[in-house]
Formats: structure tokens, C-alpha cells, sequence
């Protein structure tokens, strides 16, 4: 194949990332939509010029010319969407998490299995133009070995509402939103180290705050100030086998002076700051050196995040190429987002 076809299901806002990237790309080609909103799919195969369009993902997958998918609906319907799509023979980028229960995770893991079909996990900060230079640091031992890493990812005030605000559909708040991207890409970067035990606490103190005025932050489409059973924040220590530990706090709703991102990983032989921007410290002639790669995105470039993940896609199903971000390892980070609850709603560390 030179070219390949493509279906998307779910065009809500993140639809756009990966429209875009689709389009951008010389060997793929935008052949379906769908959506359970069929305004909201017909508006978004007229802006991308997307022949077919449909309200029910599974006419979608009967389309024998479609041969991949991007899933970017709910997170509650991920599991049963991709291994539909995977029954039905085509290959499957599926927006992360994975999905929401770790029995869902597992099914999943069998569906490829069981086909031989592609699932690549979302994880667009895998495919960041940072991470690609910092992972030849790593890779090549300038690091050392990485043994400790912190991320922190604070909203003081951004709970999007509607579906993200609903745990039934979501699976949770800021923690399996925003958390599970700066927990996989340390987990990645620290060379995907096997759990340990799980510490974690949730908190539901301030709502979405929907009496706040005069400051404005992003709502989803069916936002309803009314309605909300998600945390605000969560924070854990999650610990490796190899001794090496992980930090992580993250939040919807904070009373905190602004937002903040940071994340942090710390080897033998040197260490990195990845956010705000990319910086390396190490030594040499016993004398500490801070060095700031010079390239064009030295911090999280976003839709450059997704242009790469969506080209690593293509280069897969085309070519072979084996993707960075496989089925098990959305798995292992249903895992650990999962014990992270558990760690919180029983008020004790979970061992694996």
C-alpha cells in the first residue's frame, strides 16, 4: 500500500489534532467520519473534504475501504470501538487512556493479539520533538540510569465540564485526563520500569467552581455548569522494581497563583528539565553544566506532537514499523491510574 484510508470516529475537539495531522500527511487519506452528532460529522467531512459520513461507528467499520482509525470519543467507549475495529481488520490509534477499567485493558491486549490488527495508544508527548532529542541522551547513557523523576501538571482553575466532568463516561478528573500523559512520558523516558506499589490522594474539595468569574478557561461542547463527579486534583508516589520512584501531582481546580507544568527526570550521570523546555545537567571536569538544546521547539509543541504521532501511525500501518506507544503499554498505565484510585479510596498502599 502507498496510501492509506482513513476513518475517524468521534469529531469532538480533539478530532481536530488529528484531522489536521491526517491531512498534512502526503500517504493518508481522510475517507470517513462519524459521529453520534451528525451536524457536528457533516461539518467536520465538509471542512476536510470527507467523502463518507456516519452516525454509528460500526457502518463506519462495515466500510471495507477504510483501513485505520482514530478513535477520539468518549474514554468509557474506547475498549468496545477498538476491538470492534479490530475484529473488523482495520488498524487502530485509539486516544488516550487506553480505556477506563484494566479488565478493558486486557481485552484490548487480547483483540491484537488475537488479530495480529495495530492499536498505537495515544500518548502524543511520546512523539514530541524534545522527547525525540532527549531520548538519544538517554539511549546513549549520558543520563546514566534514571532513578527518580517528577511531574506536575496544575490547572487552578480548567475542569472542562460536560463529558470530562462525568466520571461514568470518563473514568475520572485531571488524574486519567491530563495525569496518565505526564505519568506515561516518565515511565517512558525512565525506560518502563515495572511497578512496584502505588500510593495516591484524590480530592474533591472545590467542584469546577463555576462561580468564578471574569476568567475564562475551556469548555467542552456539552458543558454544564450544574453537573460534576470528577476530582479536583490528585497526587502519588508510585515506586519501580529497580528502586527507582515517581512523583506526581496534577489538577482540574487548585488554589493555586497560576497554572504550572513541570516534569523532571534525575539519573546517576545527569538529569533533565522537559517542562516548561527541554534542558540537560550534567558534569564534566567537575564542573556542572546546564545545556539548552538549541531547537525549534524546545517545549511541548502541540499540534507538532500530534503531526509526529500521526505520521509514526501511518509509517506503522504502511511500513511495519513497530510503534512507540504499543497496546501493553496502555495497559500497564491503566494500571497504575487504576491503583492510584484504589490507593486513594482505601487510604493504603496498593502492591502489585
Amino acid at each position: 500500500m502507498s496510501e492509506l484510508n482513513i476513518g475517524l470516529i468521534g469529531s469532538g475537539s480533539i478530532s481536530e489534532s488529528h484531522l489536521q495531522a491526517y491531512r498534512a500527511n502526503p500517504r493518508a487519506k481522510l475517507l470517513a467520519i462519524c459521529d453520534i452528532n451528525e451536524e457536528r460529522a457533516r461539518n467536520m467531512a465538509g471542512k476536510y473534504d470527507i467523502p463518507h459520513v456516519y452516525t454509528d461507528y460500526r457502518d463506519l467499520l462495515a466500510n471495507s475501504d477504510v483501513q485505520a482509525v482514530s478513535i477520539c470519543t468518549w474514554n468509557n467507549s474506547h475498549a468496545v470501538i477498538s476491538i470492534d475495529a479490530l475484529e473488523a481488520g482495520k488498524q487502530v490509534l485509539c486516544e488516550k487512556p487506553l480505556c477506563i477499567t484494566v479488565d478493558e485493558a486486557l481485552q484490548m491486549q487480547q483483540a491484537v493479539e488475537r488479530t495480529g490488527n495495530l492499536l498505537q495508544v495515544g500518548y502524543v508527548r511520546r512523539h514530541a520533538s524534545n522527547i525525540a532529542v532527549l531520548k538519544k541522551f538517554i539511549d546513549a547513557g549520558d543520563l546514566g540510569g534514571i532513578y527518580f523523576a517528577k511531574a506536575s501538571l496544575i490547572r487552578r482553575l480548567g475542569n472542562p465540564g460536560g463529558w470530562f466532568a462525568d466520571k461514568a463516561r470518563s473514568g475520572g478528573g485531571p488524574l486519567i485526563d491530563i495525569g496518565v500523559h505526564v505519568i506515561d512520558l516518565c515511565w517512558y523516558l525512565m525506560g518502563r520500569p515495572k511497578v512496584k506499589s502505588v500510593s495516591g490522594n484524590i480530592y474533591a474539595k472545590l467542584g469546577n467552581r463555576s462561580n468564578i468569574e471574569n476568567y475564562a478557561f475551556y469548555q467542552a461542547a456539552d458543558y454544564d455548569a450544574s453537573f460534576n463527579t470528577v476530582e479536583d486534583m490528585a497526587n502519588a508516589l508510585i515506586r519501580f522494581e529497580n528502586g527507582a520512584s515517581l512523583m506526581v501531582d496534577v489538577s482540574f481546580s487548585l488554589h493555586a497563583k497560576q497554572n504550572s507544568a513541570l516534569v523532571n527526570i534525575y539519573g546517576d550521570k545527569g538529569g533533565a528539565e522537559i517542562e516548561p523546555a527541554l534542558s540537560i545537567v550534567t558534569e564534566r571536569h567537575n564542573t556542572i553544566l546546564n545545556i539548552d538544546p538549541q531547537i525549534t521547539s524546545p517545549g511541548f509543541d502541540f499540534q507538532g506532537g500530534f503531526q509526529n504521532e500521526i505520521d509514526h501511525f501511518v509509517a506503522s500501518c504502511l511500513d511495519g514499523i513497530p510503534p512507540i506507544s504499543p497496546v501493553e503499554d496502555g495497559v500497564e498505565m491503566i494500571k497504575i491510574l487504576n491503583a492510584i484510585y484504589e490507593s486513594a479510596a482505601e487510604g493504603r498502599e496498593i502492591h502489585f
